[in-house]
């Protein structure tokens, strides 16, 4: 998050439209029947910290990477390699959860109709996010935040999604201040187009948008939708705080906060 501004409540509808976007797609996911693979390397139990350490490795040396291109202002480049990325991460998406959708019907040629579908969706994204306008723009990536969430959310096991998502938090509030993320703001999320949103002076990235909608969809895996709920208002009240401090510091990780009241029910419930 970078930009001095003002926090109002009105601040809070973009991450709570992600959020419930997410959440409709986790309603799809849960009438899915066909298995969907893990995505950690570990198994779980004993190997949950190492999941956790392998995802910030990946986060990390991905900010890294991107912090080395926009500082050589290779424009290009990071339009190719964002542009693919995205395209891709669409594409698995729209067959993931146009798949839920067609499970629940008897569709003739549904394998076809998912493709084509899975496609267009595909490229009104991408047009979405590097030939629209702000709004449409915003929209999208806000979606493609919960949809990507709510995926790992279903494929990350719990006890490897908390320490995932607690190491993320202390690596963003490093990272913000002394590492790579906090140089990307400075030099301007806008250079990266797909990987950022901004709404009333106040701009966050994808990822935030993305481990919020993990967080509160795998509480609703877990233990359904009224400690979602309440994980839901922790995510909100944290993102509040967060843009409270923003209005002092001018730039704040936005992760710490979200994550840490997001997680207690999680965590209550998982311990119990």
């Amino acid at each position: 998050m970078n930009g001095k501004f003002r926090v109002k409540p009105v601040h809070l509808v973009p991450i709570l439209a992600s959020l419930l976007f997410g959440l409709l797609c986790a309603f799809l996911l849960l009438t899915f029947s066909m298995e969907i693979y893990g995505v950690t390397p570990f198994p779980e139990g004993i190997g949950s910290l190492g999941n956790a350490l392998y995802f910030v490795v990946l986060v990390g040396v991905g900010a890294l990477l991107l912090y080395l291109l926009v500082k050589r202002k290779n424009r290009r480049l990071i339009n190719l390699i964002t542009g693919f990325a995205l395209t891709a991460a669409v594409f698995m998406l729209s067959v993931i959860y146009l798949s839920a959708v067609f499970s629940n019907f008897a569709v003739v040629y549904a394998d076809v109709l998912i493709l084509t579908l899975s496609v267009l969706v595909t490229v009104s994204a991408y047009f979405a996010i590097f030939r629209a306008r702000s709004g449409i723009y915003n929209f999208t990536v806000l979606c493609l935040g919960g949809a990507l969430g709510t995926f790992l959310g279903f494929s990350i096991p719990t006890l490897s999604a908390m320490f995932i998502l607690g190491f993320l938090a202390i690596y963003d509030a490093f990272a913000v201040y002394y590492g790579p993320v906090g140089k990307i703001a400075h030099s301007g999320l806008e250079q990266l187009r797909g990987l950022s949103f901004s709404f009333k002076d106040v701009q966050m990235g994808l990822g935030d948008l993305t481990f919020y909608s993990m967080l509160t969809s795998r509480v609703l895996f877990d233990f359904g939708p009224i400690f979602c709920f309440v994980s839901t208002v922790g995510v909100l009240v944290g993102v509040f705080f967060a843009f409270k401090m923003l209005e002092k510091k001018g730039m704040f990780p936005g992760l710490p906060f979200p994550i840490a009241l997001g997680l207690i029910p999680l965590i209550i419930l998982f311990f119990i």
